[in-house]
């Protein structure tokens, strides 16, 4: 497995990151709590940009929000790997434990 930590992201990226990390910090807040998916919506964005970089990231982000939504059954949801579009593992095992063994 590819160690997304590894690379930084683009500028642009990072930028959207910011963006996404002011959501979080000043909007989210202040509106009731009811995404459907683990990890939160806004948290998937700021993953899946730093996974992937802008354009992929943003994508990833976009379709997760349109997924979102009162039909959904949620549920865990991870960002796929680098070089992925879909996660490829049981979405009941943490990441972390893909990771260690």
């Amino acid at each position: 497995m590819i160690d997304s930590l590894s690379t930084r992201p683009s500028p642009l990226a990072q930028v959207m990151k910011a963006c996404v990390h002011a959501y979080q910090r000043w909007i989210s807040p202040v509106i009731p709590a009811r995404c459907r998916y683990y990890p939160s919506c806004s948290s998937y964005a700021v993953e899946a940009l730093g996974t992937h970089g802008a354009l992929k990231g943003l994508v990833l982000g976009a379709w997760r929000i349109l997924r979102c939504n009162p039909w959904s059954r949620g549920g865990v949801d991870h960002v796929p790997d680098r070089g992925q579009w879909r996660y490829h593992y049981p979405h009941d095992i943490p990441r972390f434990e893909l990771e260690e063994g």
